[in-house]
């Protein structure tokens, strides 16, 4: 009876918990109700989290005089760990959120990795599928959690570059070979098969898909983070699915299956929006800087004042903006809402053009509009919105380069060709606000910017912005 009512108690947590996360994913799938929903998967969380000090009601006699010590250890933990990420999600910016988003994906796979880690030097496992299940999932753990570093450090700039060698994919190829072999000695060892010390070959294993994860991630280019990020968040879900069977855990196995799914969606949809397979996206080189050919682009970048241009927005009858990551960069969504809603004070239909990919990371584009508090109904993804663009008056892109790049339907020489694209160039007018001259994130130069219809306004997005709006406010009080 004294392990009984516990025990029901944490049956009840983990299926609240699972109905939580099932319902705030729900929730999660509509802008206009995922905050809710991030908060009722925040609240099954909890939940699981506080039933799981209930276990310490069903552990052995033995083991009970350590069970202060380790419940001081967890709440220690989900202390320095909880505070850490609050005062962190407080102050990151938004052009931070990729990365943070990469590396916290890691720390959940690393997590799961640690759970297996525990299991296997523990000799908790029982039988030969529970022990294959636990190295599963401790392998796919570990790669999420070191090729999550690597995503962030290119993220965040500390990895500038891919890092290719020849015979890139043989090298990868041998240490994931390596690391099944060393997977298979441990179920040998397991039966007393092999003589060495199981522990030394579960430190090799754990080392060689850490050494994977590393391998797989450093030769993908920048261009590419959004599905990586994707891929390892799918990882990172499987992962823990795959120790709470381990740890007969519901919470842990729903949730998982639940991320694991969800990250598996999303990253076939962004490699469909990208006209490539996960695989391409793994293991080519995408992403490396392009040089132009001789020839295949004509004309000049045209420079115009931000003043001119926001003037021809503002006697315009239909205007379409696509952000990118410069506006990220900039942080310029407050100024660009303001600059809007100018326009439609002005009678101008103006509407958002999202394309899967933009920016670093899934969604990011229309997280950045929700901050400034555009509404939901002016966002249009690349399927509802590209054929506007053909009777649109003005396009207006800022720091967008390759989801706007016509190459991508005309020059098969290119990286992109093939690569489903906003059809900005097909309004009669395009406006392009960038830093300089460069080629943007995937080093991919844009077809776009040498257009007829094409101007660039050169500078800070915000800075820009601000100067759209002062033209425009301008008119009013000329008028007036």
């Amino acid at each position: 009876m004294f392990t009984l009512v516990p025990q029901l108690v944490i049956g009840a947590a983990d299926l609240s918990a699972a109905f939580l996360f099932l319902f705030g994913l729900k929730r999660m799938s509509s802008p206009a109700t995922a905050p809710s929903g991030i908060r009722v998967a925040g609240i099954g969380m909890i939940a699981a989290v506080l039933a799981s000090f209930l276990y310490v009601f069903t552990v052995d006699a033995a083991a009970r005089p350590h069970l202060l010590i380790n419940i001081a250890l967890a709440v220690a933990a989900l202390a320095i760990g909880g505070g850490a990420a609050w005062v962190a999600g407080r102050r990151v910016a938004m052009t931070a959120m990729p990365q943070m988003v990469a590396i916290y994906n890691g720390m959940g796979g690393g997590a799961a990795g640690g759970i297996a880690a525990v299991e296997l030097f523990g000799g908790r496992t029982h039988g030969v599928t529970e022990l294959a299940v636990t190295l599963l999932g401790g392998l796919i753990g570990a790669v999420s959690l070191s090729g999550s570093a690597i995503a962030w450090a290119k993220l965040d700039g500390v990895i500038k570059q891919p890092w290719r060698v020849k015979g890139q994919q043989y090298l990868n190829a041998a240490v994931m070979f390596a690391t099944l072999v060393v997977a298979g000695v441990i179920l040998a060892t397991a039966s007393g098969a092999l003589g060495l010390s199981t522990a030394t070959w579960i430190w090799i294993f754990f080392a060689c898909a850490l050494v994977f994860g590393v391998l797989m991630t450093l030769p993908i280019g920048g261009a590419d983070m959004p599905v990586v990020i994707s891929i390892y968040n799918a990882f990172t879900g499987l992962a823990v699915g795959l120790e709470g069977f381990v740890l007969q855990n519901p919470a842990l196995m729903i949730a998982g299956m639940v991320v694991g799914a969800a990250g598996l969606l999303l990253t076939l949809l962004m490699a469909k929006a990208m006209n490539r397979s996960v695989a391409n996206v793994l293991f080519t080189n995408f992403g490396t800087v392009a040089k132009a050919r001789p020839g295949a682009i004509q004309g000049e970048e045209k420079p115009v004042d931000a003043a001119d241009a926001a003037i021809k927005m503002r006697y315009a009858s239909s205007v379409i903006i696509v952000p990118g990551y410069g506006l990220a960069a900039a942080r310029a969504q407050q100024k660009l809402y303001e600059f809007v809603k100018l326009l439609i004070a002005a009678k101008v239909s103006v509407k958002f053009a999202i394309h899967p990919v933009a920016g670093r990371m899934p969604g990011q584009m229309d997280v950045l509009l929700a901050e400034a508090g555009v509404p939901y109904d002016m966002i249009f993804q690349l399927d509802d919105i590209n054929d506007d663009f053909a009777t649109t008056d003005v396009a207006l892109i800022i720091g967008a380069n390759d989801v706007v790049n016509p190459a991508a339907r005309t020059d098969k020489a290119s990286p992109i060709f093939g690569m489903p694209i906003l059809n900005a160039d097909k309004a009669g007018q395009v406006y392009v606000i960038k830093r300089g001259q460069g080629k943007g994130y995937s080093g991919i130069v844009n077809a776009l910017f040498y257009g007829p219809n094409c101007e660039m306004v050169y500078g800070d997005a915000q800075a820009v912005l601000v100067k759209m709006i002062e033209a425009v406010r301008g008119l009013g009080a000329a008028a007036a």
